[in-house]
């Protein structure tokens, strides 16, 4: 039997600027910063190992224009590397990499081969009877259904579909060059190699169509493994499908159950054993990017948020202490409740006591829950779909996006309070 693989790549964003990191120092934080090189390193070592037949990039190798030469340097010594064991690589560019965004070029490895944007381009493999079909991005800003514009398929065992698309805006992604899974099965190839959903997917079987997610997470929302996706063809049919990663950081949510007593103390006391069991479960060998989330209903609740600072630093000197490289903690939220009965505490006789009163009673404000539509509401409106996704993960300032101004006063009261009030045990 004849037998070949493949690799299928996308939303690798080289050197994309990663979230979390101002002011941080030290191995851990300099491996995240060069996590999406070194993520690209590790899948071109791992075509060669597996001695690929080529290798597909659907989209978003880069995060938009260099900043200089070196990005564009560092990806062509890596093609370097594939040219001289005679892998291609077929690159489509994406709403991060369009033609439009990227000003600086640099000559590639004669092994590369870009899809036009003007129109689809048909790449054929005569030795492998293998087509690859794709069109890339004029303009970031693609609305443009691209699929009916590619070709029928040809005369191979394989046709290979090649899109970076939202599908209808999936996963919270904007929806560029949108379509339907019915667009895609009705172009009849074999195979859909998609990008710009950044979690493995495969949504359809025979003919499959997938997104292999990205290849290195970048931020809280970009949790678990991440990695490629390596096809095995037997026979001019699709055999195996097997996601592989290649991310060197792995980001996680690393909660931290409080019970309703549990002090400053107690609370760092559990944050290290939670740290402890997510590098064993979860890391498996690569460094663990941790949001520690404190959850539970507490009557300490309020020294928990005024601690929140002191617990960050806790968590970090806990995960430093795990060992070279073994986590790196990128916040501590605390996302406990005030303990049953907190709500009716009494109001403050002192001045702390008026603003109280004047908080609870903001709700029945128009003209206060006007404003605060008018000026934090709008600004946040204004925000870009990437900035706007990630304030979301914010509880107060994601009831803010959400345009509830009543909901908004209700969840930064406790907040407030705890921080002018409670003391740091």
């Amino acid at each position: 039997m004849a037998t070949f693989q493949f690799l299928h790549a996308a939303d690798i964003h080289l050197d994309s600027p990663l979230r979390g990191l101002s002011g941080q120092e030290g191995s851990a934080a300099e491996r995240i910063r060069g996590a999406t090189r070194e993520a690209f390193e590790q899948l071109v070592t791992l075509a060669l190992a597996e001695e690929v037949a080529f290798v597909v990039v659907a989209g978003d190798l880069y995060d938009g224009d260099w900043r200089d030469y070196r990005t564009g340097l560092f990806f062509a010594a890596q093609m370097g590397r594939l040219n001289e064991a005679g892998i291609p690589v077929f690159l489509l560019h994406g709403n991060h990499d369009a033609e439009s965004q990227i000003t600086r070029r640099l000559s590639l490895p004669a092994n590369v081969r870009v899809f036009g944007a003007r129109a689809p381009d048909t790449f054929v493999l005569d030795e492998l009877g293998v087509a690859l079909h794709g069109r890339s991005f004029r303009h970031r800003d693609t609305r443009e259904n691209l699929v009916p514009g590619y070709p029928d398929p040809v005369d191979c065992d394989l046709n290979i579909g090649v899109l970076h698309t939202g599908l209808g805006g999936m996963g919270g992604h904007e929806n560029y060059a949108p379509c339907a899974l019915e667009d895609l099965l009705a172009r009849g190839y074999d195979y859909w190699a998609l990008g710009h959903v950044h979690q493995f997917q495969v949504l359809h079987e025979h003919p499959f169509v997938v997104f292999p997610g990205n290849l290195q997470g970048r931020h809280i929302r970009e949790t678990g493994p991440k990695g490629a996706v390596l096809v095995t063809v037997t026979d001019g049919r699709l055999s195996d499908l097997a996601a592989v990663p290649v991310d060197v950081v792995r980001w996680s949510r690393v909660p931290v159950q409080m019970d309703a007593d549990t002090e400053v103390a107690g609370a760092v006391s559990r944050i290290r054993a939670a740290l402890e069991q997510a590098v064993e479960r979860e890391s498996d060998g690569r460094l663990l990017a941790c949001r520690v989330e404190l959850r539970g209903r507490s009557a300490r609740h309020g020294q928990l948020v005024a601690a929140e600072d002191h617990l960050l630093a806790e968590a970090r000197s806990i995960a430093a202490g795990l060992g070279v490289d073994a986590a790196w903690v990128e916040r501590v939220v605390v996302a406990t409740r005030p303990g049953a009965g907190s709500a009716d505490q009494p109001v403050r006789g002192d001045a702390l006591g008026e603003l109280q009163r004047m908080l609870q009673e903001a709700h029945a404000d128009p003209e206060l829950l006007e404003r605060l539509g008018e000026d934090p509401g709008q600004m946040l409106q204004r925000l870009p779909h990437a900035v706007r996704a990630g304030i979301e993960g914010d509880s107060i300032l994601g009831v803010a996006l959400g345009g509830d101004q009543r909901a908004l006063i209700a969840a930064v009261l406790p907040h407030l309070l705890a921080r002018l009030t409670a003391e740091i045990d």
